[in-house]
């Protein structure tokens, strides 16, 4: 969240929403992907590449860098894990990234020394497999089946790369197996729950990772990586950019402008191009995932999205635009109660249980800013010097609010 609701700079002045069409799967089918045996390397390897300018040569891989990023940045592009969370700071600190990332992050002013880290040949390993899957999707209906079998396809292979491949081995076992497992030092369990006279036991079998007898998955973390880096590159042309309405929210591919974005940046069909979502008279942005929208000229007049307090209790609670409205007062919170189910393997049930959610502005994200009547107005990126968040305070009190 950049700016939690809207500055009326000008008279009419609407949100427009824009998601990418399949984000991943058009990243996947344009770029080139690291393959092959990877090279460990140590040094400032820019400096000794043959042509260090020449963009098809340079370095390919993943780098562990000293970055320095530019202190008029309004929305930071590089993200660092810190603290348990993931933010997109101004400052200095250092960490692990993609090589084609940090080159992006050169257009916006990023400097970067890389340390060490690890080289990779490259190819273009998924142009016909989202070729195929996306020409599926064009050609079927949304509500048919084919459509919606070709997008979870689309979606969800990029994670399967991903995965933590220890898989544990599930087995229903009689007493004699199970004191065999149980008692084998080799064999790490995991859960055992009875069922009558026999037992349903999860284990890993250490002695297969010993003996270098360990099933093939096909998890890449590499490629992962590479997808998801990629994914922030596309994004990243919505941002800072002097030709664009002011940005307001953005998620994974999302996008909240005050104004309509060119005709040249949306197509509903082509990938990777934007489509427009809705256009709404009002709109309040408190935290990632969680904000409202009003269109009175629709027939479902208000959305309202708050992660981790699902429909029901939004609608019980009766949630409105107004009530989040509130929140923007510093300090202020809402408290809302609902029900929550939780499975319990071990005794085959599951609970209900009434719990208490807690809904207010929060600053996981970024430093939030509020004017001289204690009302949220803007949002300011968090500063980290040497892995240290800096006070912002100086840099608020320039602000004009």
């Amino acid at each position: 969240m950049y700016i939690p609701t809207m500055q009326r700079t000008k008279d009419n002045q609407k949100i427009y929403a824009y998601d990418v069409n399949s984000l991943y799967a058009s990243v996947m089918i344009n770029n080139p992907y690291p393959v092959g045996n990877p090279t460990y390397f140590e040094g400032n390897i820019l400096f000794t590449s043959l042509d260090p300018l020449a963009v098809e040569n340079r370095p390919f891989g993943f780098f562990y860098c000293k970055i320095t990023a530019p202190d008029n940045l309004k929305h930071p592009i590089l993200q660092l894990h810190h603290n348990n969370r993931t933010i997109a700071p101004i400052g200095n600190w250092e960490g692990m990234y993609f090589s084609e990332e940090l080159y992006n992050a050169e257009k916006y002013g990023y400097k970067f020394e890389i340390l060490w880290g690890y080289l990779f040949d490259k190819d273009y390993i998924f142009t016909k497999y989202i070729d195929d899957l996306y020409h599926i999707r064009l050609n079927y209906s949304k509500s048919d089946p084919m459509n919606y079998t070709a997008k979870l396809l689309l979606n969800s292979l990029y994670g399967r790369f991903g995965m933590n491949d220890l898989f544990p081995n599930l087995e229903i076992v009689d007493q004699k197996r199970f004191q065999l497992l149980t008692n084998n030092q080799g064999i790490e369990i995991e859960n055992i729950t009875q069922l009558g006279s026999k037992y349903l036991i999860s284990y890993n079998n250490k002695n297969k990772l010993i003996d270098g007898d360990r099933e093939l998955n096909n998890v890449n973390i590499s490629i992962a990586a590479a997808i998801t880096a990629y994914a922030r590159i596309h994004m990243s042309q919505f941002k800072n950019n002097p030709n664009l309405p002011n940005l307001y929210y953005t998620d994974t591919d999302s996008l909240y402008f005050d104004g309509p974005l060119p005709d040249s940046m949306v197509d509903p069909k082509r990938l990777g191009a934007l489509k427009l979502e809705g256009i709404y008279e009002k709109a309040i942005f408190l935290a990632p995932k969680v904000y409202g929208l009003k269109n009175t000229a629709s027939q479902q007049q208000e959305i309202i999205k708050i992660k981790g307090l699902n429909k029901e209790a939004i609608k019980k609670n009766k949630m409105t635009l107004e009530y989040l409205e509130l929140l923007l007062e510093k300090d202020s919170k809402l408290e809302f109660e609902q029900d929550k189910w939780y499975k319990n393997l071990d005794v085959a049930n599951i609970l209900i249980k009434n719990e208490l959610y807690t809904l207010k502005a929060t600053n996981n994200k970024r430093e939030l800013i509020y004017n001289n009547k204690d009302i949220l107005n803007d949002t300011y990126p968090y500063i980290i010097n040497n892995d240290k968040i800096i006070n912002n305070e100086v840099c608020f009190q320039n602000q004009e609010h």
